[in-house]
């Protein structure tokens, strides 16, 4: 398959040559057509057209060996000199063998009209003094035009492999912060099971069956940059169960997600740092606990997610007083570099009391859900 379509772009790109010069000896025999109107006898327009025809077939069947010459020998920093020198003695050599074959040729189908040559020799003369060069210039001008495409494709791969090389890094970046969440979430997990040791060992056992259930399912989607909401709230329900182990009743989760918004990407573990931090500098202050409300909806294309808890919130409502932990920090990093500006990441303080964490992003689904 590969090769064929090779073949198809080799065939393409020379039928696209010949229609250039195709074009060209249309042009010039129009130009002759006009001129030869001056003329006493005019002569019909398809001899004229078969003379250019002739020549620019002949320049046509020189293409290869000239655009072979052009990458052989390219204009560039440190070869430059020679390369000029030799496409100088090039450019005399084959304009000669063009206007030899023009000369066999032309002159046997009446070329040029009224004119006769006693001889090869006396006609190959005559196109050279006639012809020299302008055929120089066509050289040349083919020489120019594939420098000029040479030094196009390779303007192109080099931005190609730029980009290549900033979405490898951006990859990397994403990862990097990604690992981070890790060690965090798990670091705090750990801490929560060691103060269950000592109260309450069955739940302690639970919760570190939850935390293998939870690692598995982060690892198993440690390469993902993006899931869908759906799987994401797998994710976050069963990181709910270990904190409700801590709280109890102090701590009650209401989502709201619209359906809709199910198969819609998300970046993998976004919403489990912003409801570990209304839990932690929410809920957890509070003896009498709190609520935390989760919701998600579609707006304009856009997927809009809130994560609210009715916390203390932050003294005065001073939001430039409040320092970013890694979750936080973490998150808008991640955002910025999957979305760039096109995303919206606002804390805010609620209408009555505690934080509203605000998301937006574009909305796209998940092809692994279109697909199935």
């Amino acid at each position: 398959m590969e090769s064929s379509s090779i073949l198809k772009n080799r065939a393409a790109k020379w039928f696209v040559i010949w229609g250039i010069w195709t074009l060209l000896a249309l042009f010039f025999a129009s130009q002759l057509a006009l001129q030869n109107q001056l003329s006493r006898n005019p002569l019909p327009f398809w001899r004229i057209l078969s003379w250019q025809m002739v020549s620019g077939y002949v320049w046509f069947a020189l293409s290869p060996l000239i655009i072979y010459l052009a990458n052989r020998y390219p204009f560039e920093r440190g070869r430059w000199k020679t390369s000029i020198a030799f496409h100088i003695v090039a450019g005399v050599v084959i304009s000669l063998l063009q206007l030899a074959v023009n000369a066999f040729i032309l002159m046997r189908m009446g070329y040029p009209p009224g004119r006769e040559f006693t001889s090869f020799f006396e006609a190959y003369k005559f196109f050279v003094f006639v012809n020299l060069h302008l055929s120089l210039l066509i050289y040349w001008g083919v020489i120019g035009v594939r420098s000029a495409f040479s030094y196009y494709q390779k303007y192109r791969e080099r931005d190609l492999h730029n980009l290549k090389l900033e979405a490898r890094l951006a990859q990397s970046r994403l990862q990097v912060l990604k690992a981070q969440l890790h060690p965090h979430f798990l670091f705090n997990t750990l801490n929560a099971i060691s103060e269950l040791i000592h109260r309450d060992k069955a739940a302690a056992d639970r919760t570190i069956t939850d935390l293998s259930d939870l690692l598995r399912m982060s690892f198993e989607n440690l390469e993902v940059q993006e899931v869908s909401v759906k799987q994401e709230l797998e994710f976050l329900r069963k990181y709910l169960e270990i904190e409700k182990t801590r709280f109890h009743d102090r701590l009650t989760v209401h989502m709201d997600i619209a359906s809709e918004t199910l198969d819609a990407k998300v970046p993998n573990m976004i919403l489990q740092p912003l409801v570990e931090n209304a839990i932690k500098h929410g809920i957890g202050p509070r003896a009498e606990g709190g609520r935390i409300d989760i919701s998600s909806i579609r707006n304009n294309g856009r997927l809009e997610i809130v994560v609210s808890d009715n916390g203390k919130g932050i003294e005065d409502g001073d939001l430039e007083s409040l320092t970013e932990g890694v979750g936080l920090s973490n998150t808008r990093r991640r955002l910025k570099h999957l979305y760039g500006a096109d995303h919206r990441f606002a804390i805010e303080n609620g209408a009555t009391s505690g934080l509203k964490i605000m998301l937006e992003i574009p909305f796209r689904q998940s092809e692994e859900i279109k697909s199935s």
